[in-house]
């Protein structure tokens, strides 16, 4: 095996700058052939331990323990990889019982591709009671070549039985500027774009992968847009304004479901009824994760103008985040009443994410949102 470190320049696992202790851990274990059957991630959000998870998974799956370069960590880096699958909770209360049988039952089928299989489970703290024990055994004893990581934020919020199982790896908090500052070096573009993408995205690996993709960043300019209209649009400028913001968000899909489709097709001759019906209800699943970040990254985008806005109102010196707009965070400024409008602007941002996150369909949320905004800013506080 090649070892990990002879390929820092363009595997997934050498871009974990802003936490180097992790990076060279995982490489080590890799290099030596010494991980864990199951590893557990924690850190706050924003500390990159799905950048870190997808780079395992890449080291992995890749024959030369994560060159960067040939097929297979190629598919991996785009989240194509059908060995490598990620789960998050499908309710609003955490994963569904079913949700771990179905991943159970998959386990113990043969690799697609790649000599092993990895499952990444994020937010491991909804692993409830009933779906938490049922993953037990399958954590404590998987077939040779699975590994599982899972994501939480503290192990005092997982049940003790999964933390026993898992090796646990701490990630530090990183500031923005650090974020920004690792986005730059890995792209070479300004600090100042690089803000606003770690703003948007939340960790440094899916801000890099925000700025090359240029769907998601109209995602986000039909978001802008449509909070710089607010003051004066009337209700079907509204209505219009959260209808084009969903069909934004919705089309960066359509090349991963293209993607997914060619895959498919390629392999099918190769694939078992079982097999293929697996993996179109994995491709569906993604879809739907896809779809779930990238309505989260549009809300991001409006909380980050808000608070830039906020900044601006109450004339504290700091460096915006979305300084290529300036001119719509100073229209804002200016037509905010207060403090109060602005902090009543931000609460229907997190009300929207909460109303995502129990199912509420996403038109809905943003049509609600933007009009709960606009009374923010139109009306006297």
């Amino acid at each position: 095996m090649v070892p990990a470190h002879d390929n820092r320049s363009r595997s997934l696992l050498a871009q974990l700058d802003t936490q180097p202790r992790v990076r060279d851990f995982l490489a080590r274990a890799v290099e030596t052939q010494r991980t864990s059957h199951a590893y557990l991630f924690l850190g706050a959000p924003g500390s990159g331990k799905l950048d870190a998870a997808w780079a395992l998974a890449q080291a992995l799956i890749c024959e030369q323990g994560g060159c960067g370069a040939c097929e297979a960590c190629v598919r991996v880096a785009r989240r194509t990889h059908p060995d490598v699958r990620y789960l998050a909770p499908e309710s609003a209360t955490g994963y569904l019982i079913a949700q771990v049988r179905d991943l159970i039952e998959e386990v113990s089928l043969a690799p697609v591709r790649a000599h092993g299989k990895v499952y990444i489970i994020d937010r491991a703290d909804q692993l409830r009671a009933s779906s938490a024990n049922a993953l037990l055994k399958t954590l404590e004893e998987p077939p040779a070549n699975v590994t599982f990581i899972l994501l939480g934020t503290s192990a005092d919020t997982i049940l003790p039985t999964i933390v026993s199982r898992c090796q646990c790896v701490p990630f530090r908090l990183i500031s923005p500027e650090a974020a920004a500052q690792a986005v730059t070096r890995a792209t070479g573009l300004p600090l100042e774009r690089c803000r606003m993408a770690v703003a948007v995205a939340g960790s440094p690996g899916r801000a890099t992968e925000f700025l090359k993709s240029a769907s998601r960043q109209e995602a986000r300019r039909a978001m802008l847009r449509a909070i710089d209209s607010l003051a004066h649009a009337d209700e079907a400028d509204v209505l219009s304004h959260a209808k084009a913001i969903t069909l934004a968000v919705k089309a960066p899909l359509a090349e991963v479901k293209s993607t997914q489709e060619a895959i498919l097709k390629r392999d099918e001759e190769y694939l078992s009824r079982g097999a293929l019906k697996q993996i179109e209800e994995r491709n569906k699943r993604e879809l739907t994760a896809r779809e779930r970040s990238g309505i989260m990254e549009v809300l991001a985008c409006a909380r980050s103008l808000l608070r830039d806005a906020l900044v601006r109102v109450e004339g504290i010196s700091s460096e915006p985040v979305n300084a290529d707009v300036e001119d719509i965070v100073g229209r804002l400024a200016s037509e905010m009443a207060s403090f109060v409008s602005a902090v009543h602007a931000l609460e229907a941002v997190e009300a929207a994410e909460r109303a995502v996150s129990r199912n509420v369909t996403p038109q809905l949320a943003f049509e609600v949102m933007l009009f709960d905004i606009r009374k923010a800013l139109t009306c006297p506080s």
